[in-house]
């Protein structure tokens, strides 16, 4: 399963007596990647639970044909608190906001992505830039939140000694950017603004 997210589906795992087992996420979509699923899977494997993330839903035939391969179990979960409703004006504003956002990575578009958050990376060395990028926006008026605060293997109760490069480096780059329904053209604008005259003294560091 992720590490990078909610820590809800992880407990859920751990209240039917399994033990979970992290395995890296894809740095587009930010939800299971498939090889990485393939080097953690051992013979006490039962299943693998992929999430789908921000609204981009987990490659699932990839992920199915992994579990048909070592004979697991495989449930594909929506994130908690997800929402579809208002999923066409959410991508009309994240269509505006790819076209005009620069100095900051926006998302990887894909079919069918309902945008629950429009999640971009702020280009750097970590967390300072993110968190410092994230501070100056909010104090323009922009409600953007950092979505995953610290990979759930870090969390109390549900520890664990490994590291995942890609679940570590989207923990600290990325911030959620508002696109709610509710949302004016002149709102995104100005948003845009903001990001763009912050983003642009950063070099990019995709």
């Amino acid at each position: 399963m992720p590490a990078y997210g909610s820590a809800e589906v992880t407990r859920a795992v751990v209240e039917l007596g399994a033990v979970p087992v992290f395995a890296d996420v894809d740095g587009d979509s930010y939800c299971l990647d498939p090889a990485a699923v393939s080097d953690v899977v051992t013979s006490q494997t039962a299943a693998v639970v992929a999430v789908n993330r921000f609204g981009r839903r987990a490659d699932a035939g990839w992920i199915r044909e992994v579990g048909q391969r070592h004979g697991l179990l495989v449930l594909v979960e929506d994130e908690p608190g997800a929402d579809p409703e208002g999923a066409e004006l959410r991508r009309t504003h994240a269509a505006y906001l790819d076209g005009r956002l620069n100095g900051v990575g926006t998302p990887t578009p894909a079919a069918g992505h309902t945008y629950e958050q429009y999640v971009v990376r702020v280009p750097g060395n970590g967390r300072p830039d993110r968190d410092a990028f994230a501070r100056t926006l909010r104090a323009k008026g922009v409600a953007c939140r950092v979505p995953v605060l610290a990979p759930v293997y870090r969390m109390p109760g549900l520890r664990r000694d490994v590291f995942l490069p890609q679940t570590e480096r989207a923990v600290d780059e990325t911030l959620a950017l508002p696109v709610h329904a509710g949302m004016s053209r002149r709102e995104l604008h100005k948003m845009v603004g903001a990001c763009n005259a912050l983003g642009g003294l950063l070099q990019p560091a995709f």
